[in-house]
């Protein structure tokens, strides 16, 4: 058994010059669970999630088309959680062998940097499924025009850009320290840094977690007050149905992924720079770090939503796990879950001669 001093892992390595903090230098943090936390949390998050994900993306490939523009939001979200569960056993070795990187600087960065291009892309795909699902219950003739698949493409090209954009600074912030025979790779930055990284940090997460946060919340609001009107007809409670599993489901991830982490995360930052108690210290850092894996579960829970929001998803989910064989395609027009009657599903058509036309229900899968 490893004695009680090679358990403590110093918070921050001795700084010279006169920015320097008795506290910094004199704290140290007792981080023994964190390599048992991490390396078995992730190691679950990689199974799950590459699992769910890889199927996820095979039926949204070969088995759901064409696409509407839910379907395509929740096509990128799902390759976005299969490219960072891809990130993982780099990180389970990391954690797993104390903290010692044998991989280099350039793919610590990267790592780092798909870490948080996740997360914040996963936020944005969930904030334009909300938005899209607020215009089809509350302005379905906007839903109309905005809900084209086309449009929800450029869309979603646009927030791996910006949000790639947003955290290039990363790559410059994040890289590795020698510290005796162990190779650091930083999650933050180095101390000297540090003050900056957090302003650079917290302009990031107010971008792209509070405005999205913001958003959802008016969304599901103004949907929630528009959802509980009594509304006559059996289609249109099966779209009330739906619609509120999926304000359950996204609110959910976020209650359980995404704030957690982002207070934890702030708290701790606040509390190395104003230099807090020792023991303090330790408190955060442990609470923060145990808040990690639950934003890497977002990997798990995403795929979640399909099998709750998606009638077509279910069903193709279904027939490949009972049925045995290939089934015929299947359009993903129900992924659009709007509040409007099943037979309804053509309005989405690409051109204005389809809106309007029937379909019989006993022709629809």
């Amino acid at each position: 058994m490893a004695s009680a001093e090679s358990s403590l892992l110093r918070f921050l390595g001795p700084r010279s010059g006169a920015g320097s903090s008795e506290v910094e230098q004199d704290c140290w943090f007792d981080e023994e669970f964190k390599f048992i936390l991490l390396p078995v949390s992730y190691a679950v998050v990689f199974v799950l999630g590459l699992g769910l994900n890889a199927l996820t993306l095979w039926l949204f490939l070969f088995r759901l088309r064409p696409w509407d523009a839910t379907a395509t939001y929740m096509f990128h979200l799902a390759l976005s959680d299969t490219l960072y569960v891809l990130s993982l056993p780099t990180l389970i070795y990391y954690y797993a062998a104390r903290n010692h990187w044998p991989f280099g600087t350039g793919l610590c960065k990267f790592i780092r940097f798909l870490f948080y291009w996740n997360l914040y892309c996963s936020v944005l795909f969930l904030t334009c499924i909300s938005v899209h699902r607020y215009l089809g219950i509350c302005h379905p003739l906007r839903a109309l025009h905005w809900g084209r698949p086309r449009l929800a493409g450029l869309l979603c090209l646009a927030v791996w850009l910006v949000v790639a954009g947003c955290l290039v600074p990363n790559l410059f912030f994040v890289t590795t320290s020698t510290k005796e025979a162990t190779i650091v790779c930083h999650d933050t930055t180095q101390s000297e840094k540090f003050d900056h990284y957090v302003h650079f940090s917290s302009a990031v997460m107010g971008l792209l977690f509070g405005v999205p946060c913001l958003v959802i919340l008016v969304c599901y609001g103004l949907m929630a007050q528009r959802l509980y009107r009594p509304l006559p007809g059996a289609a249109q409670s099966s779209s009330r149905l739906r619609s509120l599993r999926t304000i359950a489901a996204v609110l959910t991830v976020f209650t359980v992924c995404f704030v957690p982490f982002h207070i934890t995360r702030t708290i701790y930052y606040l509390a190395r720079l104003l230099e807090a108690d020792c023991q303090v210290l330790n408190i955060v850092n442990m609470v923060y770090k145990v808040t990690r894996p639950l934003a890497s579960a977002n990997s798990c829970l995403d795929p979640v939503l399909y099998l709750l929001t998606g009638d077509k998803y279910r069903r193709q989910l279904r027939q490949l796990c009972f049925s045995g064989g290939p089934q015929p395609s299947t359009a993903a027009s129900s992924l659009a879950l709007v509040s409007l009657p099943e037979d309804s599903s053509c309005r989405w058509a690409a051109t204005p001669q389809d809106i309007g036309c029937p379909t019989p229900r006993a022709s629809r899968l």
